[in-house]
């Protein structure tokens, strides 16, 4: 799991959003699926780090803030796991809604280039489908 986890977290280094953020939301959204389920482990800070080549102190904040918030447990000689918590029975609404300031930018940037509609659902389409795989 904690490889699966890894190939999963993903960071936009040219993004305005902080890293540590990234990595934050991106947890979130696994426990939010509930790909991630209470009690799994993740991987380490080192492990995180190195795979993302970023600098350990990023991952360690970002797993700081979630423990600080409730979304992770730490526990010893084990690392952080996900804390028990209501947030994998979310509903579809909400988990969509969490996905609107992402769409909208991506809209945003859609009109700018002045880029035709069904090309880009087409590219989301295969995105998606891409990534499941």
């Amino acid at each position: 799991m904690n490889q699966e986890i890894l190939l999963l977290l993903q960071i936009s280094p040219s993004s305005g959003e902080p890293i540590y953020r990234q990595v934050m939301e991106q947890i979130r959204r696994l426990i939010i699926s509930g790909y991630l389920q209470a009690g799994d482990e993740l991987p380490s800070v080192r492990q995180v780090a190195g795979n993302l080549a970023v600098n350990p102190m990023t991952i360690s904040k970002a797993y700081s803030i979630l423990e600080a918030t409730g979304v992770l447990e730490r526990r010893r000689g084990k690392g952080m796991i996900v804390a028990r918590n209501d947030q994998s029975s979310m509903k579809l609404a909400q988990r969509l809604e969490m996905l609107r300031p992402i769409l909208r930018e991506a809209a945003a940037q859609v009109y700018q280039l002045a880029l035709p509609h069904d090309r880009v659902l087409k590219m989301f389409a295969k995105l998606l489908e891409e990534s499941h795989e």
